[in-house]
């Protein structure tokens, strides 16, 4: 964590030196007024200068890769982050060889690291950001996967007028079925079952 302090005929000009010297803007950085301007005797005797330490933030992207690292680090493998950070969300794929092991089956690998990392770096934060994490495009590959899923199982369903019930899968997944046949007039689902083994079904209109 980079710490200033810097001094200035006013708080601002002192904070705006901090800023200068950091390269950053006023909202990466918490400020401390360490003392106030005084103007002395006449204006002249005994004046004293404005005195702040700025103190620069740890960006939440940081604190994200940093967790992961340590991850990485004790699983011994060598992993490349791109990562995207924007106003409400955080973007990081990971890429290298053999990562196969951070997806696990179905993705539910990749689903629990995406949560504590989640859990972890949002704790204790006034402003909480979403942070996503996928591996090479996985989760691009997922998504298509479960829309073809999707329409191949509706048409199932209608073609033999009876209901059709999926293996249980994340909030997120089903979440992706339920978007991918939401404009399907011949047939409707819903959701049934407990976490984690609730389930979509998907049921053709009478």
């Amino acid at each position: 964590m980079k710490v200033i302090e810097r001094t200035g005929r006013t708080v601002g000009e002192a904070i705006d030196m901090a800023l200068q010297d950091m390269r950053a803007s006023r909202d990466d950085v918490e400020v401390e007024v360490i003392e106030e301007p005084s103007k002395g005797i006449l204006g002249f005797f005994g004046a004293k200068p404005a005195r702040v330490k700025v103190i620069l933030k740890e960006k939440m992207s940081k604190r994200a890769a940093d967790f992961l690292n340590n991850i990485f680090n004790s699983m011994d493998l060598q992993v490349d982050m791109d990562v995207v950070e924007k106003e409400e969300v955080i973007f990081i794929n990971l890429d290298g060889r053999e990562l196969g092991i951070l997806i696990g089956r179905r993705g539910e690998t990749l689903d629990a690291i995406q949560f504590l990392v989640n859990l972890s770096v949002n704790k204790n934060q006034e402003v909480r950001k979403k942070i996503i994490i996928d591996v090479e495009g996985y989760r691009n590959r997922r998504e298509e996967t479960l829309q073809k899923l999707a329409f191949k199982l509706a048409n199932k369903a209608r073609q033999r007028g009876r209901s059709v019930v999926l293996e249980p899968m994340s909030s997120q997944e089903r979440r992706i079925i339920h978007n991918a046949l939401q404009e399907r007039d011949d047939i409707y689902t819903f959701s049934e079952g407990d976490e984690p083994y609730r389930k979509i079904i998907i049921t053709p209109k009478k």
